[in-house]
């Protein structure tokens, strides 16, 4: 890294480890993620996409992660004025990376949303933040499961069944929906993990920007034999809705993992709530069809009640604060 963008990122660095703007920023990535939901939902239907089209699917959020991966790389080089170029050794893991949180992830997260309502679907996506928790146990010696996450994961996952409950409390749910809902959340959980260990060797950006090139080309490559002519048409406001699209995942995943370096994922992670908030808020107001009801509010407030639960934090004694774990 030059002296340049070590000075900038020294003086961004600021903002990344004040506990104020740490907020701002993972609010404000959160709500841009909770944005995606009625997006998606809208592109489908402007775009003239079957529910059951898998192959327009992804080649539609390759094309959306390829334009985010040249969004970031314009600012790395013109913005802060840093070579994107990485370290050979370094590639498998971005590839990896790429594989986890886009190609993967979106595979199920795409063909999920096309199968269920944007507000349903918005919750189940949360179910990312208790599978950090879960595997964390099992990763990390000193981050085990105690009565305190297990209530909270408890109240979080009450509220993914109750989403998943009729107005009757008849449960509903389908594997290429709700069910690939929540292996999108399961698959974006361990690349949280790994991207929290490779942003300290790989600048945030440059992190973001490698693994959406190299996820989005896979999507496209999988996605491209089976696209059948006409199975998208691109209106003014369908590349209007892909270009935000692109736009709000460029955002929000290089501010995501900028903090992500500088804090501890357990405790930012708890912002969150706010995607599925903010998702099912706007896919209310902006997809017809959708309201909010009283089962929806409940399962939001548990939701949100979990996630806080599971990320509280008691003050640590002196001496544990001298040490940073990987959460």
């Amino acid at each position: 890294m030059n002296s340049f963008a070590q000075r900038k990122e020294h003086g961004f660095g600021h903002y990344l480890t004040n506990k104020y703007w740490v907020i701002i920023i993972a609010l404000f990535c959160a709500v841009l993620w909770g944005s995606a939901f009625p997006v998606l939902k809208v592109s489908y239907a402007e775009l003239g996409i079957a529910s059951d089209d898998r192959s327009a699917i992804i080649v539609l959020a390759g094309i959306r992660f390829f334009l985010a991966s040249l969004i970031i790389f314009v600012l790395i080089v013109v913005g802060i004025r840093q070579s994107p170029k990485i370290k050979l050794k370094m590639l498998p893991q971005l590839f990896l990376l790429g594989l986890l949180q886009i190609s993967l992830q979106y595979f199920f997260f795409y063909n999920g949303l096309a199968h269920t309502s944007g507000m349903k679907g918005a919750i189940l996506s949360s179910s990312g933040i208790f599978f950090v928790v879960v595997l964390a146990h099992f990763v990390y010696i000193d981050d085990r499961l105690d009565w305190r996450k297990i209530i909270g994961l408890i109240a979080g996952f009450a509220g993914i069944i109750l989403i998943n409950s009729g107005q009757h409390l008849t449960l509903d749910f389908s594997w290429q929906g709700e069910g690939f809902m929540i292996l999108s959340g399961l698959v974006s959980a361990i690349g949280m993990i790994l991207a929290k260990r490779i942003s300290q060797e790989v600048h945030p950006f440059v992190l973001t920007a490698w693994q959406m090139l190299l996820g989005s080309l896979l999507l496209i490559a999988v996605g491209l034999p089976g696209l059948k002519p006409h199975a998208m048409v691109f209106t003014s406001k369908a590349w209007l809705l892909l270009f935000y699209s692109a736009f709000l995942s460029a955002t929000a995943f290089s501010l995501w993992y900028a903090i992500l370096k500088y804090n501890k994922a357990g405790e930012i992670s708890v912002y969150k709530f706010m995607t599925p908030v903010s998702g099912a808020i706007l896919s209310a107001l902006f997809i017809p069809g959708e309201r909010l009801t009283l089962n929806m509010f409940m399962a939001l407030g548990l939701v949100a009640l979990g996630a806080i639960i599971v990320n509280y934090q008691r003050r640590a004694p002196k001496e544990a604060l001298m040490r940073e774990g990987p959460f």
